[in-house]
């Protein structure tokens, strides 16, 4: 589903060259939900940013659903993006002007999708995050939960095969918290592949997979538990 080999990013000014990712190596099957975590600046929006298709990369190869983007244009990328990727952050990124309903149609107009499509792929998503009968509503009436619940919602209308998401319980109280894990688990189980960035341990832990990266290489946990005691997220107050 999402394969880097040996990818490196590094950023260059006139006086300073930055090593974001150092020959990173990752593969997340499909249908997985691996977590990544790792301390600030280790690499892991820059890493997430490239899965992402929002940024390129300074070597190495990413294929995204069997698919090298490497050397790909900006418009073949934003393509492909929007027909494969989901984006979930933490901050919501709703339209307070916009009730539910419009707020996840948003993304589905700009790819041209005709209207009974659309309407009907939004009523689908807010029924699965349980919002149906509030999608007249705007965000300022909801909880912040509920409107994280509407984000997931309008990434799910997209169908995407990989859903990538931000700390996305950041700016949650641990009760929410733990209902958007719960709903991320849950479209999980239904074949949504997730990569999740959190500095979060406990939800970290609840992923089938735990990815830590540190200046800019990564470690799969899962597969070297011994390391886990010794990189474990030192705590929630971290920020990316």
């Amino acid at each position: 589903m999402l394969e880097m080999r040996q990818v490196s990013k590094v950023y260059r000014t006139a006086m300073v060259e930055t090593h974001a990712l150092r020959s990173l190596d990752l593969h997340v099957r499909e249908g997985e939900f691996v977590a990544v975590t790792g301390p600030s600046g280790s690499g892991k929006t820059t890493f997430l940013n490239i899965a992402g298709l929002l940024e390129t990369f300074s070597d190495g190869d990413y294929l995204l659903d069997g698919e090298n983007v490497r050397g790909l244009s900006d418009d073949a990328r934003s393509r492909l993006r929007n027909r494969k990727i989901g984006f979930i952050f933490q901050g919501f990124n709703l339209i307070p002007d916009l009730n539910l309903f419009d707020n996840v149609d948003v993304p589905l107009r700009y790819r041209g999708m005709p209207s009974s499509e659309r309407k009907a792929r939004i009523e689908r998503a807010l029924n699965q995050v349980g919002l149906s009968s509030r999608m007249k509503h705007y965000p300022a009436e909801l909880s912040g939960g509920q409107q994280q619940r509407v984000a997931i919602a309008r990434a799910l209308a997209g169908e995407p095969r990989l859903l990538l998401a931000d700390e996305p319980t950041g700016n949650l109280d641990s009760q929410m918290a733990r209902g958007v894990m719960e709903l991320l688990e849950k479209i999980n189980a239904e074949g949504t592949t997730i990569v999740m960035v959190t500095h979060d341990p406990e939800l970290a832990a609840r992923a089938q997979r735990n990815v830590h990266i540190v200046d800019g290489v990564a470690t799969d946990l899962s597969v070297e538990p011994g390391l886990r005691a010794a990189h474990a997220p030192p705590s929630q107050a971290s920020h990316a």
